[in-house]
């Protein structure tokens, strides 16, 4: 998939951030589709501040984020952080979708959806300074490394188109994190969903995630039990249908 059919789009900006959005936003309505239905986008007239699709069909709404380079890298630049850390806290916070693209052709490298549940404060991280004359301006940065690879919906992966049956699989097989009512519930879960994911196969036992003991005793410090909180979570991915308990002490991903 490549991008050059709308850069002349861009010819009258002068901002690079600009001209990005200007060429990216026409290519994704034309080339996508809301990833729990499957129906149309729809552009935002004037881009509202927080979202620029639409789903035609269902109420999902997404925002764009692009970005220069042959990977999406470890961080998406983002707004204000203080902004963006309420925006995560609010039910009406909008799903992203991150672009990249390789700039000698253009050619779109990854094209990847992320649902808004997916996002807590702790992969949203503050820059060192404030933007120039406003030194109390703290921007963000969006950890998409921190994010698990289930979290991660892609259309388009190291240039291979996915198909659309199996994008909209992928998005709906963890829609069960949306009905998490804290947002501690939710962090529990997603770290130990990206635990499992290190492992990097399909079966596992309980003595592996009880490796990352030290790993997530950083991340939750105020928690004194850690292995009985690995085994609660297990037990509710499993209720979730995300895993499949094999026998004693032993797992499998589904």
């Amino acid at each position: 998939m490549n991008l050059k059919k709308y850069i002349e789009l861009s010819n009258n900006y002068k901002s690079n951030s600009q001209k990005t959005r200007v060429f990216t936003e026409p290519f994704v309505k034309e080339n996508f589709y809301c990833p729990y239905c499957g129906a149309d986008l729809i552009s935002r007239i004037n881009n509202d501040k927080v979202r620029d699709f639409d789903c035609s069909k269902c109420d999902e709404n997404y925002e764009l984020k692009s970005k220069q380079g042959r990977s999406l890298g470890k961080t998406i630049a983002d707004g204000k952080y203080q902004t963006m850390i309420e925006r995560i806290s609010n039910d009406n916070n909008p799903n992203f979708y991150f672009l990249n693209y390789d700039k000698s052709n253009f050619d779109v490298i990854n094209f990847c959806a992320v649902p808004s549940y997916f996002f807590t404060p702790s992969i949203i991280i503050p820059r060192k300074n404030g933007i120039p004359n406003r030194p109390d301006y703290i921007m963000c940065n969006i950890d998409i490394s921190s994010i698990p690879n289930s979290g991660k919906i892609f259309y388009v992966k190291d240039k291979e188109t996915i198909s659309k049956n199996k994008v909209i699989e992928d998005w709906n097989k963890t829609l069960f994190v949306k009905d998490l009512n804290s947002t501690q519930a939710k962090g529990w879960l997603l770290d130990i969903i990206q635990c499992v994911e290190k492992l990097d196969r399909k079966k596992f036992s309980l003595q592996d995630l009880y490796n990352f003991e030290n790993y997530l005793k950083i991340k939750h410090p105020e928690n004194n039990n850690i292995q009985a909180k690995i085994r609660q979570q297990l037990q509710e991915l499993r209720d979730k249908g995300y895993l499949k308990f094999t026998n004693r002490g032993n797992y499998e991903v589904i």
